[in-house]
């Protein structure tokens, strides 16, 4: 008998569309430019970093995906969840490997899938639904970075933050993000977390500077973002699309280059906004690690790494850690 899944909404449409306002006009009116990569994620964003995954120089997921594959029962006997909390879940679909492991382990009853999307967690929790009958499934909507206490208790948990977001973060950011997690965990609860390593810049790079261009389309979409929602007029193909390997922060930046001097409305903050010929708005950054500056981080915010498990190529890592 499959359990229905059940929804907690704790972010309206109303305050998304707030945090962009307040993030559009923050980050357009500094020096240099900036926008959150949250953004990128629209319906038609979400569709082609799809098709990146899936590109043969973009590496993370499918190496973080078979990972998952062979070690999730490793991960299942470190961590023995009851409750499976994955933060920023989206489809859900490399997760299955764990959810799998865990009810064969016999231990995992429940899993919590957490999104912004409500359309992305209705669609989840229902397959997972059917494909685990006996899991409860309660999806949570909400903005991770923010709301972590509306996580739910009630068994031993593990909080799997997947796909190497933790590299979205500057280092303050992530120091805040994983003391946050720590302070919602009771001491022996897990966090899993998928990194990607550093590696030589000439393999990186491509990965997000793909020969299609479809990682151009993708960091271009951020601007058609604006465009509908905020009633701006970025001119979205005369911005060339950037990727470049920033060795002292240790972490890749793409960013959005202006191919003339232009000016930008954007009606609905009632803000222009110069572009110099050739100025650069950064996007993203998505910061690569080694494993003891994982382990690092991790202490300092209270945790203690238990297990890490590697590629072949130390190209990306999982790394669970319990906390202290």
């Amino acid at each position: 008998m499959t359990t229905t899944p059940t929804l907690e909404v704790y972010l309206q449409p109303e305050q998304l569309r707030a945090a962009l306002r307040k993030d559009a006009t923050v980050g357009l009116t500094s020096n240099p430019k900036w926008l959150p990569p949250k953004y990128f994620y629209d319906a038609r964003g979400s569709e082609l970093f799809e098709q990146i995954t899936a590109l043969p120089e973009y590496f993370p997921t499918r190496t973080e995906r078979e990972l998952l594959r062979r070690y999730s029962g490793e991960i299942a006997e470190v961590a023995a969840p009851e409750i499976l909390v994955e933060l920023g879940s989206g489809s859900s679909e490399k997760t299955r490997l764990l959810l799998g492991a865990g009810t064969r382990h016999g231990s995992l009853h429940t899993y919590v899938p957490q999104d912004v999307s409500v359309s992305a967690l209705e669609g989840a929790a229902e397959q997972i639904g059917v494909e685990f009958p006996n899991l409860t499934v309660r999806g949570v909507v909400s903005d991770f970075t923010e709301s972590l206490h509306h996580l739910p208790r009630g068994g031993r948990r593990t909080i799997a933050f997947l796909g190497g977001t933790l590299g979205n973060m500057v280092p303050a950011e992530r120091a805040e993000f994983l003391s946050g997690i720590a302070d919602v965990l009771e001491p022996g609860e897990h966090l899993l977390l998928g990194v990607g390593l550093v590696i030589d810049p000439a393999v990186l790079v491509p990965a997000y500077d793909d020969a299609a261009g479809v990682t151009a389309q993708f960091n271009r979409n951020v601007l058609q973002v604006l465009n509908s929602q905020l009633d701006a007029d970025f001119p979205v193909d005369e911005f060339r699309h950037v990727a470049l390997w920033d060795a002292g922060n240790e972490w890749i930046e793409m960013r959005l280059e202006a191919e003339r001097a232009m000016s930008i409305r954007i009606a609905e903050l009632d803000l222009d906004v110069e572009f110099a010929a050739g100025e650069q708005l950064r996007t993203e950054i998505s910061a690569k690690f080694t494993l003891d500056g994982v382990r690092r981080e991790l202490a300092e915010a209270g945790f203690g790494v238990d297990r890490t498990w590697t590629d072949p190529d130390e190209r990306f890592a999982l790394v669970c850690a319990a906390r202290r």
